[in-house]
This record gives C-alpha cells, structure tokens and sequence, in this order.
C-alpha cells in the first residue's frame, strides 16, 4: 500500500477541500507514490515524533497539526520545524496534516469530544459556506435522463436527507457550427434550433472534479455548455464545532468538574457561575474564542473550547458559561479518532498512536 491509497482513505472522512484558507492540510512531506511500511498517528510533529517513527519502522506520520504553517525560506535546521522537516526527509518519513479539514467533518475532532461527553443530539455549530456549488448544463431532451442519472452517481443532487434532487426546464437551444466544426446534431455553418432541458444539481465541492467528468463523458454535444457556481448556502454537515446535550443537567460546578475528569485537564478556566443548571453544551476543539457569539445564539448553557483572552470572558455576559480546558486538552482524543477510523479501513497493516505527549504547556 503507498502513501497515496491511505490519505485517500483520510480524505473521505477529512476532505482537503474543507479545510480553511489559511490552513496547510495534505503531504507536507514526501511522495505520495512511496510504499508505506508503518503508519504513526500523532497531534503533533516534533523531532521525537520523528524519533518514534523511526524506532517503530513508520514511515508515515499523520498529524493532526502541520508542522510547516507559514512559508519555509530556508532549510539549515535553525527552528525545530526546521529540524523536524530536515530530519524526516533524512529519514525517508512522510508526514500528512488534516488539521481544519477535520475539524469541519461531521465526524472530526469536535464529534470525538461530544463522543467522550455523552452528548446527545449533536449538531454542527457552524455550518460551512463555500462548499456546496451549482452546475447548470443544457441537453437535448432524449439524453437529460440518461446524463442526469451520471451526474447523481458521480455525487451530484443531494441535499441534506435528500438524493437525485435537480430542476429541469426545457426550451429551445440554438447553435451555428463553423467550418471546424463537428455538430452531433445539424449541420456546420447553418443555425440550428434543438429542445433541450437545462438540468441544475447542487453539489459538495470535493465532488467537482467527478462530475465535470461525468458530465463530459455523457453529454452528447462536441462543446459542453455549462456554469458552476460556488453558492452561499451553508452545509448543516460540514463545519467547526458542535452542540449537543448531556444526558442529564448538571449544577455548573459539577459540570467543570465532570469535564476535567473526562478530559484529562490539570486547570479549567471559566467564567463567573450563574447558578444555573447545565444541559446544552457546544464545543470546538482547539483556539474557539470566534465562536462564543455561535454558541450564545445557539442556545448553550456553557461552551466549551481554548485558547480564550482575558478581555474574551467578559462576553459570557451572565448568559453562558465558558470554559476553557486548553488547547491540546480539547484536541489529544483526535489521535484516538484517527487510529480507530484508520485501523477499520487497513485491517492488515499496522496504524500506531504515538505514546509521546507534545503538549507544550505544564501546570503547577
């Protein structure tokens, strides 16, 4: 097995394309056709993961967080990203992120933290924009069903619950073919008149590529007229961070100490208690402060995430609870995630969860 058949195992849970802007998902390091002899999950890439690669015959790591962010400019091992990029490459290690794009899954970082809390009825706190499109094509109307059918089997026309959903109206096309012309239907030089039906489907972007060629290998004229158009439509299954409910409400104080215990944190920081009980709980793994307004107006009696600022408390503003476990507290269970989904998908091959803590941070 390479590299390449298991990131596209990584990819139906993690599209890359759900990643955010600013992000660096995907092989950081190393070729996608290298044939993979062990596979070492980790939250985070440093010279002693690569050391622990190295002694457990992986060549292959796969981190939740990429170690080269920004630009490298030069390579002399002056920084540890330096040094760990220097060391793998030495040692012929790969190394792939999916950072962002998996905390937009459905099935990502965020459901693995309602997962350990035993929330009930989750449900995306921010869905995404920018990941559902638009194809809009014309076809003469003997061919629509055939071609419409090949569009949906290539991912096209679902719509939450919902498969094979498109709009179809017919009208008349017109066409004039030049002298290089090869028309499937009429005659080059002379306008010609057909009834077609224009065929609209909505699709995930990560889908693109598969329908443009489902659309290019059916659709019977020799230049395929069509528009995609990238819509604003939120995907209620993709996004950052999740809602959901305990299974029973507690006091605030026994929440927080509920949450350290499943969580594993030596210090939670919170906000003023309300004295109010806590059954509505959003979340988000890593840096989520962006997102206390998402949960105040989704309803939550307390949020759940890291990485808040001194002035950010203040926006609890009596009406929610925030606590912040930290960082790689709200993230370590990803490996877990990782090493479970990959050990189901590579029955036969060995998928190790690093037994290196890389938490920075230390408490007293």
């Amino acid at each position: 097995m390479n590299i390449k058949e298991v990131t596209n195992y990584l990819e139906e849970l993690a599209p890359l394309n759900y990643a955010e802007d600013f992000d660096n998902v995907g092989l950081l390091v190393g070729s996608y056709q290298t044939d993979v002899s062990g596979i070492l999950v980790t939250l985070d890439t440093l010279e002693e993961t690569v050391d622990e690669a190295i002694s457990k015959n992986c060549n292959l790591i796969i981190s939740f967080h990429p170690i080269i962010f920004g630009g490298l400019k030069k390579l002399n091992g002056n920084s540890y990203v330096e040094r760990v990029v220097l060391k793998a490459i030495k040692n012929n290690i790969a190394i792939y992120a999916t950072h962002t794009a998996l905390d937009n899954s459905k099935y990502g970082v965020s459901a693995k933290i309602c997962e350990v809390l035993g929330l009930k009825n989750t449900k995306i706190l921010i869905p995404k924009k920018g990941v559902i499109k638009k194809l809009i094509t014309t076809v003469p109307l003997q061919n629509a069903t055939v071609l419409r059918n090949f569009l949906f089997e290539a991912g096209a026309g679902s719509i939450g619950n919902y498969d094979n959903c498109s709009f179809n109206a017919k009208g008349e096309g017109t066409y004039q073919g030049n002298k290089d012309s090869n028309p499937v239907k009429g005659e080059k030089g002379k306008l010609h008149v057909e009834q077609e039906t224009q065929i609209s489907v909505v699709f995930e972007s990560k889908y693109e590529s598969n329908v443009l060629e489902a659309l290019n290998e059916k659709h019977p004229y020799e230049e395929v007229a069509y528009d995609i158009i990238t819509t604003e439509n939120v995907h209620q299954d993709i996004g950052m961070g999740m809602i959901g409910e305990l299974p029973k409400e507690m006091s605030e104080k026994d929440f927080l100490l509920f949450l350290k215990t499943v969580m594993k944190t030596d210090c939670i920081r919170h906000s003023e208690l309300l004295n109010k009980k806590i059954r509505k709980v959003a979340l988000l793994g890593g840096a989520g402060s962006f997102a206390i307004s998402n949960a105040k107006r989704a309803g939550a009696d307390a949020y759940v995430s890291a990485d808040f600022k001194y002035h950010e408390f203040f926006k609890a503003e009596k009406s929610i609870l925030l606590a912040d476990i930290g960082h790689y507290e709200s993230e370590q269970f990803t490996k877990n995630l990782l090493v479970d989904y990959l050990t189901k998908k590579i029955s036969n091959f060995a998928v190790i969860l690093s037994e290196k803590s890389t938490n920075p941070i230390y408490y007293i």
